[in-house]
């Protein structure tokens, strides 16, 4: 039997700084017992959905303490406040002993993703994307046009069955017998209770703009996320085993924010409703995953709407390699080599670029030779290049900026 979970409890006094933005180490976070607490950043890229006001019963710390990357916000004292304390590590006897806990944090970060996924794609393809099934139509005539019949027989298939009495049947089930002959892997089917499951490499495991009853688990191989926006695909995401993705529709009930395609064979365990919710009571560790897993999206996603504010493509594009190898925890102050997990075609889509402007910027950026091409991989022989080149662009970003605010005041006068 476990030792009982001892919570600490600390006071600050008003205008008390508790957590500050940047710093490194975070191994706790804090839920607020009394008082009123104020988060900011540096650069508010978007406005907060919760607002930037936190009450009793609220939490911060959680993203930086459960993903083990810097602080993302600063967190001030707005009166006197007395905090519990939560170490990382206690994070699951947490759960143990208090389940509703976890899963206000569960629901309030698969919320967080949600809106701050749809930020990301307004300021980066400068659109909203849609998630209700009508939207799977406009997925399956993406993949048509680029020729991957199997996301497209998937997609069709799912159109026609999320809106029988839509205006795109007719045509769905037209361009179904098209394409038949040259889908080489007919999109899989399971049964509702089959929680193992095999899929092969491109294979669509579910579409953006489908509801949604299942997460799942990747116990081995690779799945991308993606978004089809104005006949672009972002790639928001590239999950290993061990993630767990398609927890958003699940917890909240709503359509298929993004979708998800084998990017190789893969084999993943599917987690339905009822589940889950044994889940969070019998097994903490899962949830406590799940928690880790979720603060790195948020985090991600913080670092691609910064990314989405550098001016230079050229620049935009080291920074989104900063950012996966930020993800990965690379020590970035030694000379290390390292091979990423998807190429130039992937690369365009992350920094939102059409493929005919971002293959002239792959271009410049392949001229550098410390960078390569290994398998259709992108390789790096040194990471402190890439952070030499993100610092670069970043210097040359403020003095433009303190040029134009120079010759502002100039011409106020």
């Amino acid at each position: 039997m476990s030792a009982p979970l001892q919570l600490t409890f600390v006071n600050f006094t008003k205008d008390s700084y508790i957590i500050v933005e940047g710093k490194k180490n975070a191994d706790r976070f804090f839920i607020i017992r009394s008082g009123k607490v104020r988060l900011s950043k540096d650069v508010q890229i978007v406005a907060e959905e919760q607002g930037d006001t936190l009450n009793p019963g609220d939490f911060f710390g959680v993203v930086s303490t459960m993903s083990g990357h810097n602080h993302i916000e600063t967190a001030q004292a707005l009166t006197d406040v007395t905090l519990i304390s939560v170490q990382r590590e206690q994070f699951s006897q947490l759960i143990q002993s208090n389940a509703p806990v976890a899963m206000k944090i569960i629901l309030q970060f698969s919320k967080r993703v949600r809106y701050l996924d749809d930020a990301l794609t307004r300021l980066t393809l400068k659109s909203t994307a849609a998630e209700d099934p009508s939207h799977i139509f406009n997925v399956a005539e993406y993949y048509a046009k680029q020729n991957q019949f199997s996301q497209a027989f998937y997609a069709y298939r799912q159109y026609i069955k999320h809106c029988p009495q839509g205006e795109n049947v007719q045509t769905s089930k037209e361009r179904l017998q098209k394409i038949a002959p040259y889908v080489k892997t007919p999109p899989p089917t399971f049964k509702p209770d089959e929680m193992s499951r095999f899929y092969p490499k491109d294979a669509m495991i579910f579409c953006e703009g489908e509801t949604g009853e299942e997460l799942f688990i990747i116990q081995k191989g690779s799945v991308k996320i993606v978004k089809v926006v104005e006949n672009n695909e972002v790639l928001l995401a590239v999950l290993k085993s061990g993630d767990i993705f398609g927890e958003m529709a699940l917890l909240e009930s709503k359509p298929r924010a993004a979708g998800a395609v084998a990017f190789e064979e893969c084999n993943l365990m599917a987690v339905n409703r009822e589940s889950f919710k044994q889940m969070v009571n019998t097994q903490p560790q899962l949830i406590a995953r799940l928690t880790t897993l979720l603060a790195d999206r948020i985090w991600l996603i913080y670092r691609q709407l910064a990314n989405t504010q550098m001016a230079d493509p050229l620049g935009r594009m080291y920074d989104a390699l900063l950012i996966q190898l930020e993800k990965k925890k690379i020590d970035l102050n030694n000379a290390t080599s390292f091979i990423f997990d998807f190429g130039t075609k992937e690369l365009i889509n992350m920094v939102g670029l059409s493929q005919s402007d971002g293959i002239l910027v792959i271009r410049k950026l392949m001229e550098n030779r410390s960078l390569q091409l290994v398998n259709e991989k992108i390789h790096i022989k040194d990471v402190k290049e890439i952070t030499r080149q993100v610092a670069y662009f970043h210097k040359m970003q403020q003095l433009e900026k303190a040029r134009k605010e120079k010759a502002a005041s100039l011409n106020y006068f």
